[in-house]
């Protein structure tokens, strides 16, 4: 049998790369376009993986490749610590415009979203003078210490790695399909948001809060929706404690769910909110935004890193947002929500395997089950069926603390034709999985 390029290179991957760093698929690519990508064998997939949530302009977009190439002519780094350049500041200008909330704004940039995160719990620890997060259950924030003692699920995000960060305390989340406390929604009352007063009789004093984080849609932990009253009462404690709201739009943002930010489909306000991932089109790059007044709290030379906020990843966010919203990318999305919606409602409908649909706009997620009486999770299914959609040339990804939720994260840009055939090969994967 003749070894192929995709074989030569995963044994050489073998031999020469760590094995921390987990491939989701043997797919070794060559070149990448819009919404399909191509391997070393010249077999193309439709990607609805894009590069986990990177890639929603889509891959090699012609407008953030020029902006790359040509900042790249004229400097490629001087360290924003040392000399300072316009798209910098032109980006925190613009997202400080576009984030929730008609009060003033600052923004600084780091290079991932775990980077963003561990700079908004230093931003909000040195404004309040309080030690102690609170974050959730099922929820995911990054691999650094901070991050990952902040990250919910043990495998394979922190087994082995502790000792962990101190004062983090975790609480449940709004995850209505297997409700932690038992209740139904809507006759719950949104219990799980109460509970976080009780909690502060028992785990940990509200005045030695700093903040609450959270993402409005959880990626990792299975694409968690809340229903549309729990943040706006979850944004009510924080604020009758003093307790800063931390949203990570890290995998959310972009455009991702249908508006720019996630949080804009509760009606919140948030103090501080972290962006990362589609946020420069592939390009390495995060933001941390909040109120004026927290982001100036700490000191000069409190905040930053050599990289962070490189200039060709700056220039390139700038040409995602030019994209997003002036070529009415983020309209594509809405549809695609809607196009996604009814297919995958149609799904449910004819196969008992589906336990729920959820999501918002394009990030949208299957939760397989064995029996949707039991709930219990069809996590060797979501497997078999990522495998079997790889194979068919459909890349597509699972999530989820049982690994049993089918996630979609396709790049906007996808045609109606290149939707269609994906669809379809996950259809056709589903009939294969269930016989």
């Amino acid at each position: 049998m003749t070894s192929t390029n995709t074989q030569y290179y995963n044994k050489l991957r073998q031999e020469h790369v760590a094995q921390g760093p987990a491939n989701l698929t043997p797919a070794v690519i060559a070149k990448a376009s819009g919404a399909t990508m191509t391997d070393v064998d010249g077999k193309e997939f439709i990607d609805f993986a894009g590069g986990i949530g990177v890639n929603n302009v889509g891959h090699a977009h012609p407008k953030v490749v020029k902006a790359i190439k040509d900042q790249a002519d004229q400097f490629i780094h001087t360290c924003f610590h040392v000399g300072m350049y316009d798209s910098y500041i032109e980006l925190a200008q613009k997202l400080n415009t576009l984030a929730p909330g008609n009060f003033p704004k600052k923004t600084m940039f780091a290079n991932s979203g775990a980077e963003a995160v561990e700079n908004a719990v230093k931003v909000a620890r040195y404004a309040t003078k309080r030690p102690a997060v609170i974050a959730f259950e099922n929820g995911f924030h990054g691999r650094t210490l901070m991050t990952m003692s902040l990250t919910s699920k043990i495998k394979p995000y922190k087994y082995g790695f502790g000792p962990f960060a101190p004062e983090v305390y975790r609480v449940p989340y709004a995850y209505c399909y297997r409700c932690p406390l038992g209740c139904t929604y809507p006759s719950c009352d949104i219990a799980c948001a109460d509970l976080l007063e009780s909690y502060f009789i028992t785990h940990v004093d509200p005045e030695s809060c700093a903040a609450i984080i959270a993402e409005p849609i959880q990626g990792e932990g299975g694409f968690i929706t809340p229903p549309p009253e729990y943040f706006p009462k979850l944004a009510g404690i924080a604020k009758k404690y003093g307790i800063l709201l931390i949203m990570d739009e890290v995998q959310s943002g972009a455009g991702r769910t249908g508006k720019f930010l996630a949080s804009e489909h509760w009606d919140i306000e948030p103090d501080i909110i972290t962006q990362a991932k589609s946020l420069a089109g592939g390009m390495p790059l995060s933001a941390v935004t909040g109120r004026k007044e927290l982001m100036d709290a700490p000191h000069a030379g409190g905040l930053g890193g050599t990289y962070s906020g490189n200039p060709l990843s700056c220039k390139a966010a700038l040409a995602v947002l030019e994209i997003l919203l002036e070529d009415n990318l983020l309209e594509r999305s809405r549809q695609l929500g809607e196009i996604l919606q009814q297919r995958f409602t149609q799904l449910a409908d004819t196969h008992e395997i589906i336990g729920e649909v959820r999501g918002k706009g394009p990030m949208l997620a299957l939760e397989l089950v064995k029996d949707r009486k039991t709930k219990e999770p069809a996590s060797e299914a979501a497997k078999e069926l990522t495998r079997i959609c790889y194979e068919k040339g459909l890349v597509i990804l699972s999530c989820g603390n049982f690994g049993n939720v089918i996630r979609t994260l396709m790049p906007f840009v996808i045609t109606d034709e290149q939707l269609d055939r994906g669809l379809s090969i996950l259809e056709d994967g589903l009939q294969q999985v269930i016989k």
